[in-house]
């Protein structure tokens, strides 16, 4: 399975719901997956990682 290699973040079921004349009619569940991109780490390493990790990585090394 994909995840993240910073937060271990993976994939999610989620359901949805639709409202039908006042009623919510609840539908088949759904896998949410994350922003998964490749990118190399400090150390060279390229591993994939999502865009919330990567937006920090990005500012540790601004701000470094």
């Amino acid at each position: 399975m994909r995840k993240c290699n910073k937060c271990e973040k993976t994939s999610i079921m989620a359901g949805t719901r639709k409202l039908l004349r006042g009623h919510y009619n609840p539908t088949n569940w759904s896998r949410k997956y994350p922003n998964l991109q490749k990118t190399k780490l400090p150390n060279g390493k390229r591993v994939l990682v999502c865009t919330t990790c990567l937006r920090t990585l990005a500012k540790a090394k601004i701000n470094s």
